[in-house]
């Protein structure tokens, strides 16, 4: 670990950089390692900003994006990794995104709809992982099916097959997995509804020079290709490669 960072008080101010992971994601925590410290993207990303600040590394693990979230804005946590999101953007500040994932839907195997505007119908109820960036996107966006949030993001498909609602929403690798236990009774739209863009997140509150510190530091491992070889180390494929550039603070 190197010297301590210029801005590493303003990032860390308890001397630990304390990073909220979301278990509840898969491609940005694929578990915990035998030493049963958390492992994945995020866990990746949250050591080397550690070792760039010259701080020890704390991952606090949660079991929600809603909880990540709420961990950040109570002050037990420095960093997250979150969806941008505008409802979220005047509190936290969202670095440009290092990847871009979809957010689809599921339907039953045997269902009408076949495409993403067949969703939005009244009467037409979609589970959704309580707090993530997608419930809050279908909140604002759909006008006509009801959007019922769920704990988690991995109960959502099950509840859904269970309760017998018209869809779920998820990110697409976490629908992928978790329709395996059910088909072929259940059926992807392969078109997406949303772009996700994952970005690490901070309170505004640490500054304007932190937070475009967290930029720089996103930006260069985007170009020196940490994400890319983070996520083929942890055998997670569909992610692309947010561009260089890319303006932070946009849903």
């Amino acid at each position: 670990m190197g010297p301590r960072h210029v801005h590493a008080h303003s990032i860390a101010p308890t001397g630990r950089l304390r990073a909220a992971i979301n278990l509840a994601n898969p491609v940005l925590c694929s578990g915990r390692a035998p030493s049963g410290r958390v492992a994945g993207l995020a866990a990746d990303i949250a050591l080397a900003l550690g070792d760039r600040l010259g701080t020890e590394v704390e991952l606090v693990a949660f079991d929600s994006a809603r909880l990540s979230v709420k961990a950040l804005q109570d002050g037990e946590a420095d960093i997250g990794f979150f969806a941008m999101d505008p409802a979220r953007s005047q509190e936290i500040h969202f670095t440009p995104p290092y990847i871009r994932m979809e957010g689809v839907y599921v339907v039953p195997g045997d269902s009408p709809i076949t495409a993403v505007a067949d969703i939005d119908r009244p009467g037409h109820r979609v589970a959704v992982g309580a707090g993530s960036a997608y419930a809050l996107f279908l909140a604002r966006t759909l006008r006509h099916a009801q959007v019922v949030e769920v704990a988690t993001s991995p109960e959502v498909v099950e509840t859904f097959v269970l309760n017998g609602y018209e869809a779920a929403a998820g990110v697409r690798r976490q629908i992928q997995r978790d329709m395996a236990g059910h088909r072929p009774g259940l059926r992807m739209l392969e078109q997406p509804f949303m772009a996700i863009h994952q970005s690490l997140a901070m309170k505004r509150s640490r500054g304007d020079l932190a937070c475009s510190a967290l930029n720089e530091f996103i930006e260069s491992l985007k170009a020196g290709g940490f994400i890319a070889q983070s996520l083929q180390s942890h055998g997670v494929e569909g992610p692309a490669i947010a561009p260089a550039g890319y303006p932070s603070n946009q849903a």
